[in-house]
């Protein structure tokens, strides 16, 4: 199966606390990095396919390579095979360590990599898959599926922010356990319902 989130930022002491651009309310970092880990693995199994639309992590030690060891650890206990779309947070150099420590799982490498976005199609639709909301203007049957503004949400139906902090996943009937990624279920009631959400507002 294949899942889909986004803005984990992974070792980001700045983002813990409620007073914040993208509250998390953890006492920790290692705390809310085990969090994700486990909510993710929860839900996703080593053979599916999870799409991460940018900024995996904000760790800035040194030497950088350090920094690079330990976001690959995390990374490494996150089941399945990982298709990593570059956000303002993702360094190419980062990107460059993943290739070089990568490996196979289920016949394919664990982290596969795309620069500015992807494009998949499911459910009669196509979805561009990047960091940062598209614009798309006047469109039939294509979704914008992104990450970037957190907990803020873009007012146009075909835009729908996958992050972990995502105002979105309110119009889900269960609240979804901090970090677990969307499933293809999941990402069709969000537009289904943002988009009769923005029409009674009108």
């Amino acid at each position: 199966m294949n899942y889909f989130t986004a803005d984990t930022h992974f070792f980001h002491q700045d983002i813990l606390g409620m007073d914040n651009f993208a509250p998390r309310p953890f006492k920790s970092i290692d705390e809310m990095n085990q969090t994700i880990i486990e909510n993710w693995n929860a839900r996703v199994q080593p053979t599916d396919v999870v799409y991460h639309l940018g900024d995996i992590a904000l760790y800035f030690i040194k030497p950088a390579k350090e920094a690079y060891r330990q976001i690959l650890a995390i990374l490494n206990q996150l089941n399945g095979n990982l298709i990593l779309i570059k956000g303002n947070h993702d360094s190419r150099e980062f990107f460059k360590y993943l290739a070089k420590h990568n490996f196979m799982v289920n016949g394919k490498p664990k982290f596969q990599f795309q620069d500015v976005g992807a494009l998949i199609k499911f459910n009669h639709r196509q979805y561009y898959l990047t960091h940062y909301p598209m614009m798309l203007g006047i469109v039939h049957q294509i979704i914008n599926l992104h990450g970037h503004i957190h907990h803020y949400s873009v007012p146009i139906k075909e835009n729908i922010n996958v992050g972990i902090d995502s105002p979105e996943l309110d119009y889900l009937d269960d609240k979804l356990p901090f970090g677990t990624p969307l499933s293809e279920e999941e990402i069709e009631t969000i537009i289904d319902r943002k988009a009769i959400d923005l029409a009674k507002r009108g």
